[in-house]
């Protein structure tokens, strides 16, 4: 699975296009914020948590959860996370590099022996430990506002109840089927009737909503030592 930064989510109390209304749209003006991703339930879910009372890093948690649903070969739980936060009040600029090192065990020596002389590309042996769960804690804890387990309620609601595959993402889809199909489950989970899921086709992923709700309940552990580490290892 590609891995994507943690989007960048933009307060503003008036965003304008300098060159005037000629490239075709129009002035987006906002008292409370403005969350722009690349899905637009993603948006949604940012400026839903924005109007109740959340931080720009709430609101990115929440739309990033979101995109782990909606464009789920782009980014996800499985990845890492980058983010750059500025507060405005204090002029503070605040980073954090939240890319997984390697397995402990994976030295250069297990990869020899496995007669890997250089580094793959694909499969168990190119992935290291995911760090987006443990970056979106870290930042909630320095600049949240709402409770943790309240950021996970939309990409929850829409793995449970469905989402319609917007066109960009069902074209990647499409593009991916003959590498999904290698892995069973994987093909179970995100090819739905053995095909990749049509343009506006309704999506599910309960397992998904299962481990954002362990995720929301328990905090990073469940990811990382706790049931959702031990389907990974099963």
């Amino acid at each position: 699975m590609l891995r994507r930064p943690l989007l960048l989510l933009c307060l503003s109390t008036v965003a304008f296009a300098q060159a005037g209304r000629n490239y075709g749209r129009s002035v987006v003006i906002s008292q409370q914020g403005i969350a722009a991703t690349s899905q637009v339930l993603a948006s949604q879910a940012g400026a839903y948590i924005l109007a109740k009372g959340g931080s720009a890093v709430d609101a990115a948690i929440a739309a990033n959860a979101v995109l782990g649903l909606t464009e789920p070969l782009m980014t996800g739980i499985g990845g890492d996370l980058f983010a750059m936060y500025w507060d405005a009040k204090t002029g503070k600029l605040t980073g954090i590099n939240a890319s997984g090192s390697a397995p402990k065990a994976l030295t250069p020596e297990f990869l020899a022996k496995q007669n890997i002389r250089s580094m793959p590309s694909t499969g168990i042996h190119s992935v290291t430990v995911p760090g987006a769960v443990d970056g979106w804690y870290k930042m909630h804890q320095k600049f949240g506002k709402l409770p943790w387990n309240q950021l996970f309620n939309p990409a929850i609601a829409y793995a449970e109840q469905g989402f319609p595959v917007h066109e960009g993402m069902n074209e990647i889809w499409a593009d991916s089927v003959a590498g999904l199909r290698v892995h069973p489950e994987t093909a179970r989970v995100f090819l739905p009737n053995g095909k990749a899921p049509a343009t506006g086709e309704i999506f599910k992923n309960p397992g998904l909503a299962k481990a954002y709700r362990l995720i929301a309940d328990k905090g990073p552990s469940a990811f990382y030592k706790g049931e959702i580490a031990d389907a990974i290892l099963a």
